[in-house]
């Protein structure tokens, strides 16, 4: 409970009482002095109405999503982070003291300690830090694939076509040379026979879709594409009670935001599939930080927004809370921004024209306050500062306040890439993922529908004559029981009996879930 006091940081500290659990955020700032016992809090109830960490480069977002996802940790709630930069793998170390530190500590009452954090690393395909984990392009589906491949909406109308033409016959697309096979089978004469009837794909569009297919495989899609396919279960551990932070080390990927962008994405989709329903938590089962979510939203078609705000805003009541992290609240769109409860803004600058815009614009995104100049306050918050304002455990928003930040417990930085790389080895994900499974999908199925039969059902040329067959003795398996003990003939009829008993669905972004 928060010391009453009086004045105004008391005033405004009043509104972030929390009955429950809390994450403790920092102090309400004053004239520029600290009130140690005016405490802002984010009450764990609330976290599943999702929120925004956003800021100018340089301004600490990095160092909050740090605060946070430990304190979540510590009260057992799985984190999800994209490590971009590569610089939140100190989550898994204690932190260091130093003389900065302990004054900030002192001066917000916080009974500081170094702490570290259970932590797993995963990275998209191979050639990561972390461990390879990957997605079937079956599940990613057309919408996300075609945000991945940068296609405009008749080219994604076209690809929806397509997965819709694999699904019908039964055809696995599990990476990307089985898409590369349904889409060249699809434009010759047979395919175009196929399609009679509902639509055909055009040799123009179906080479720009080839060719966008070639630049992700040389920008390494190749390896994210197949199998074995991420359990989004994994996401969701624990570890001597505390909830264990997932970070996807994404570095080597920060030159293809819309991968890791759309795959994102396509976690949060899959965990939406995946969670069932549930009433009022006191605490999310997982909560999710979206790390440079501007990429997502760059060039995005109007189904592949309409997708994300439904995915946002129906995700809650699976328990999971999302967090957009960006530099400007104007790079959300408004439909999505008007869903995030809690707001924690670090400092803007204003050099630009646009710049300004961006400023007033965000300042009308903020419940009114007599006791700041928000535009000015925006541009005046120092490192480690932030305004806030988080819905109250009564759903409602919670006064605007400057906040100065307590510090995270575990190690501000790196912990090395060798201490990264003896984590992954230690993992048990590591074995779950490591080892690619290529089976039989489409690429196979189609290459021996076209393969060339020998005539007249002879044996080719040169071959040895057969040999006579042996009469099966009395204590032998006769021909249907060896048929049925090939384990190839095992896997298919294993195969069969799941799709038939399975009910095939499609997800929120036309991914096949079965």
């Amino acid at each position: 409970m928060v010391e009453q006091g009086s004045g105004p940081a008391s005033e405004i500290a009043k509104g972030y009482v929390s009955e429950g659990a809390a994450v403790e955020l920092g102090a309400v700032v004053i004239d520029g002095q600290a009130e140690a016992a005016a405490a802002v809090r984010l009450p764990l109830a609330t976290l599943n109405r999702h929120g925004l960490v956003a800021g100018a480069t340089g301004t600490g977002k990095t160092k909050t999503l740090q605060l946070v996802s430990e304190q979540l940790s510590a009260a057992g709630v799985p984190v999800v982070l994209a490590d971009v930069k590569g610089d939140l793998s100190g989550l898994a170390a204690p932190g260091e003291a130093n003389d900065k530190l302990t004054k900030r500590a002192q001066e917000l009452g916080d009974d500081w300690a170094p702490t570290g954090f259970p932590v797993q690393f995963l990275s998209l395909g191979t050639g990561g830090k972390g461990a390879p984990i990957r997605a079937t392009i079956t599940s990613f589906g057309p919408v996300l694939l075609a945000k991945v491949l940068g296609l405009n909406e008749t080219q994604e109308s076209t690809l929806g076509l397509i997965f819709h033409w694999a699904d019908q016959r039964g055809l696995a697309l599990l990476d990307t040379k089985d898409l590369r096979a349904v889409i060249t089978h699809l434009t010759s004469d047979e395919g175009k026979e196929d399609l009679k009837g509902i639509g055909g794909v055009s040799a123009a569009t179906a080479g720009v879709i080839l060719r966008a297919l070639s630049n992700l495989e040389a920008q390494g899609g190749e390896d994210f594409f197949g199998e074995p396919e991420l359990d989004v279960r994994d996401l969701m551990r624990q570890a001597d009670g505390k909830g264990v932070v997932t970070l996807l080390e994404l570095d080597n990927l920060q030159s293809k935001p819309a991968l890791f962008s759309t795959f994102l994405m396509w976690l949060l989709a899959e965990l939406f599939e995946v969670l069932p329903e549930e009433g009022d938590l006191d605490k999310p089962k997982l909560v999710f930080f979206f790390d440079e979510a501007h990429l997502l939203f760059n060039g995005a078609s109007k189904a592949f927004l309409e997708r994300i705000e439904q995915t946002v805003k129906l995700i809650r009541s699976k328990g999971v809370g999302v967090f957009f992290c960006t530099q400007l609240p104007t790079d959300i769109p408004n439909n999505v921004l008007s869903q995030l409860g809690a707001r924690i803004q670090h400092a803007l600058r204003a050099f630009t024209p646009d710049d300004q815009k961006a400023l007033s614009r965000t300042v009308k995104t903020y419940p009114k306050t007599e006791y700041y100049e928000l535009d000015k306050a925006l541009t005046s918050l120092g490192i480690g500062e932030a305004i806030v304002t988080v819905l109250s455990e009564q759903g409602a928003p919670t006064p605007v306040a400057w906040t100065r930040l307590r510090p995270p417990r575990s190690k501000m930085g790196s912990i090395g890439d060798e201490a990264v790389a003896a984590a992954v080895q230690a993992s048990d994900l590591h074995g779950k993922y490591a080892e690619t499974i290529d089976r039989e999908s489409a690429y196979e199925i189609l290459q021996a529908k076209v393969a060339p039969p020998q005539a007249d059902g002879q044996a080719p040329r040169d071959a040895p004559p057969p040999a006579p067959e042996p009469e099966p003795k009395k204590d032998e398996p006769g021909f249907i029981e060896q048929t049925l003990s090939n384990p190839a003939v095992k896997s298919f009829l294993r195969s069969a009996a799941n799709s038939l008993g399975k009910e095939i669905t499609r997800g929120l972004f036309g991914n096949r879930r079965r």
